[in-house]
């Protein structure tokens, strides 16, 4: 992700309502039930993926990851670690290609390249950029993608922001069926150090658990 430094840290209802054939939360399923959904884009990274791992297992929590093909391709154990680990993956393009920069064949053959490493049926478009045609035909075609999108933006990516805020972002908007966003990169590593185990404490405390993606 490499929005803008506008961006809404809760999405809008309006914009769910728009685009309502993309997975935006995941409503409880019974009355009270308290269940968020973190999920981490852009790994696996030799730093902050192991980082992210160590800090779920302590709360026996569970995600999902949405990895670019390319870094799956240079770190394969890793990657194979996080499914060993019990969480899903989903496919994040091969090269984090944005779909609004590039022709719509250049896009399906980025993420039918990542498709090679990454056996899923979950797709996340990086920078959130996608075109109705495009999210159509990864629905509709032999691919069939779940298009997952979220509810919460931790913003880590930002590096404008302060670890504080970063977390802040998280621990005031999220709640049950929220989608949260979290990056394993580089650039994200320093506000998701934070932000990370504050979350995993907070709304454990609160008695929230921690499920990955399964569709």
């Amino acid at each position: 992700l490499n929005l803008p430094m506008y961006y809404f840290i809760k999405t809008p209802w309006y914009l769910k309502k728009v685009y309502s054939n993309l997975l935006w939360d995941i409503p409880p399923r019974e009355k009270n039930e308290k269940v968020m959904y973190l999920t981490f884009d852009d790994g696996p990274n030799e730093v902050a993926t192991p980082f992210v791992l160590e800090q779920l297992k302590q709360y026996n929590a569970s995600a999902t990851f949405f990895c670019i093909g390319k870094n799956v391709m240079q770190l394969p154990s890793l990657y194979s670690r996080v499914l060993s680990e019990g969480h899903t993956i989903g496919n994040h393009t091969y090269n984090h290609m944005n779909g609004w920069k590039v022709p719509d064949a250049d896009y399906f053959k980025d993420i039918i390249s990542a498709k090679k490493y990454i056996d899923s049926s979950l797709f996340r478009p990086p920078y959130g950029r996608i075109t109705r045609f495009q999210a159509k035909h990864l629905q509709q075609s032999g691919l069939k993608f779940t298009i997952v999108m979220w509810d919460v933006v931790s913003g880590d990516f930002d590096t404008s922001i302060t670890p504080e805020r970063c977390t802040n972002n998280v621990l005031r908007h999220a709640g049950a069926g929220s989608i949260v966003v979290f990056h394993d990169s580089d650039k994200a590593f320093p506000n998701l150090r934070a932000a990370l185990p504050a979350t995993l404490e907070h709304f454990s405390v609160k008695g929230y658990r921690f499920e990955a993606i399964r569709v």
